[in-house]
């Protein structure tokens, strides 16, 4: 009796939460690609296909997105690295190695977790095997027999044989300092650790500087441990999450799931059709890309908001209105400028006008007449009529001590600016911790100031870029252009043809900016815009994020195993699961259906 519950508690927690046996004959006659398992990393998401591939999105700065070929039984990630499970039970894994924890040993594994900096594998003895960063012994794997390991930012656990926990590695916040007793699962976090009773209750133990180890009171099936929030699935099939939620994390939809997952500032958890569904990412939550109808003469992207200019010389905006940024003034205007949370519009008659957030002055324009305007996070800066650069608000670096003398253009950003001389020499001033102020010498016809980067065009359509490059957003492809525009941690060109070209964070699949010719383009913090011959606007999202689940796996309808925690198969996000990778997997999972429709109905009596 001993053994069948606590099969049964395994079987629960995983998520193999199978509805009736007649869903699964209507799923399977669906075409498609159809997602078994879910990994949320850091910036990213991999799902385990029912053909055995893995598929991810998301950022891919340190190629984590980057899947092998080949059939897999489970995927896992944490961070900047993902993890694979063979069918043939070898672990192999991609991403960011620094720690060497992409080096997998060989021989035969059960399961597989992917850490902060390392990662775990249960070998078919039921022997824990961990490699890469072992600073705080998470990699120092006792000798006990576990069922299921998960490894966490700095800690590791394991569920051993006996249901009880036992975690090593750091345990500054007592992570690592499991409670007595029987768990069915457990989930390792980034500075948190929390397990499901036998019992159903969940109970967590750590850091909890947001709540993420206050646990709600009732019965679950499945538990995971975020970065600072933690997420569970109700007995009743409901998402419950608790913890820090900047990011909109723990702002569950309602309904039914079969698996959740949480991670870093996001949560993605699977519908009771199969429908993959996440959410977090507040800076894509705005719709600052939501470009609306009409026909514009400009368009300016900001932070979580953008404006353009329509072919009425009106001023339309649209996205995040928290600091009433997209209230545009009424009448007429010849340019507008979206900064992070405020906007500036330049009138026909040359005044400057500016709205939104103002706490350094931002938006006290300067009584001048202006000839352009530039706003940058916290500060604006303006061209007058006479080649003079004039601006206000924060000064905390420097950006607003514009240099005397004569510009022919100016563009402001996070920390710095930089001014076109008349001449075609690039100066700037401010901020200077990346070097994005150390504009090299020669003529230019263009610049733009990015968050730690700045970019020239030259005279020859040749773009040249200076500064931090920890996303590649100054390494310029070889193209001619005639415009060039700087964001947050990317770079958007116009092509001499009107085709745009970007590069920097995350320009792969969903955020390619869209085709045809084009007349301008305009980077914000997350997003990008571009303006069409036509004078239509589209924008995109830069980040292509864990949010940006595609298309073919939006609509999946095999159960996904999100990290319910500690299990005995494979292992999405720092957890092991049963992750059935092939469709051979799936058709054995239907003799087991009995079993686990038996199993649901002893864990719910």
């Amino acid at each position: 009796m001993a053994g069948g519950f606590a099969l049964c508690a395994l079987l629960l927690a995983a998520g193999v939460l199978l509805r009736f046996a007649g869903d699964w004959e209507r799923t399977a006659a669906q075409h498609g690609e159809q997602a078994v398992a879910v990994a949320l990393g850091q910036e990213y998401a991999c799902a385990l296909l029912d053909s055995g591939a893995v598929k991810c999105w998301g950022g891919n700065r340190s190629g984590q997105t980057a899947a092998p070929g080949g059939r897999f039984h489970a995927v896992s990630a944490l961070k900047r690295h993902t993890c694979g499970l063979r069918e043939a039970g070898e672990v192999e894994c991609w991403g960011y190695d620094r720690d060497g924890q992409t080096d997998a040993p060989g021989g035969r594994f059960s399961a597989v977790s992917a850490g902060g900096a390392h990662t775990c594998g249960l070998r078919e003895s039921g022997a824990a095997e961990c490699w890469g960063d072992d600073r705080h012994g998470q990699t120092a794997a006792p000798g006990s027999r576990f069922r299921a390991v998960s490894a966490g930012g700095l800690h590791t656990c394991g569920l051993r044989e006996t249901g009880e926990v036992e975690c090593w590695g750091y345990d500054g916040e007592g992570q690592a300092d499991a409670p007595s007793g029987r768990f069915s699962t457990a989930s390792a976090g980034e500075a948190h650790t929390c397990g499901l009773r036998e019992t159903g209750k969940v109970e967590c133990w750590g850091d909890n500087w947001y709540g993420q180890t206050d646990a709600p009171s009732g019965r679950f099936n499945a538990v995971s441990a975020g970065v600072e929030h933690t997420c569970g699935l109700r007995d009743n099939d409901e998402v419950e999450c608790w913890g820090r939620n900047d990011y909109g994390q723990t702002d569950m939809p309602g309904g039914r799931f079969s698996a959740v997952s949480a991670g870093w500032q996001r949560t993605c958890g699977l519908r009771d059709n199969g429908k993959i569904e996440c959410w977090g990412d507040s800076w894509r939550q705005g719709g600052q890309a939501d470009a609306p109808n009409g026909r514009f003469r400009a368009v300016s992207a900001g932070g979580y908001h953008t404006c353009g200019l329509l072919e009425t010389s009106e001023i339309e905006c649209w996205g995040s209105d928290g600091n009433r940024q997209t209230n545009a003034p009424s009448g007429r205007f010849s340019a507008v400028s979206a900064g992070e949370a405020h906007t500036c519009g330049l009138r026909a008659t040359g005044i400057v006008e500016c709205w939104g957030y103002n706490e350094f002055g931002q938006t006290d324009a300067s009584r001048g007449r202006f000839s352009a305007v530039s706003t940058g996070s916290l500060h604006t800066c303006g061209l007058q009529v006479n080649g003079t650069v004039e601006c206000w608000g924060h000064n905390d670096t420097g950006q607003s001590d514009a240099p005397g003398g004569r510009f022919r253009a100016v563009s402001a950003s996070w920390e710095h600016t930089c001014g076109l001389r008349e001449g075609g020499a690039v100066e700037c001033w401010g901020g200077n911790g990346y070097g994005q102020s150390n504009a090299p010498s020669g003529r230019f016809s263009a610049v733009g100031a990015g968050w730690r980067h700045t970019c020239g065009l030259r005279q020859a359509g040749e773009v040249e870029c200076w500064g931090g490059n920890q996303y590649g957003q100054t390494e310029v492809p070889s193209s001619r252009f005639s415009a060039v525009s700087t964001g947050w941690t990317h770079t958007c060109g116009l092509r001499e043809n009107g085709e745009i070209e970007c590069w920097g964070y995350a320009f792969d699949g969903q955020a390619q900016p869209p085709a045809g010719k084009h007349v301008q383009v305009s980077s914000g913090f997350f997003h990008a815009c571009a303006l069409s011959e036509n004078g239509t606007v589209s924008c995109w999202m830069i980040f292509n994020g864990v949010a940006d689940v595609p298309a073919s796996l939006r609509i999946g309808s095999l159960p996904i195993t999100g990290t319910g925690g500690l299990l005995d198969r494979g292992g999405p996000s720092r957890v092991g699961v049963i992750a059935l990778g092939s469709l051979a997997a799936l058709t054995s999972l239907l003799t087991m259906f009995a079993l686990v429709t038996k199993c649901r109905r002893q864990w719910r009596s």
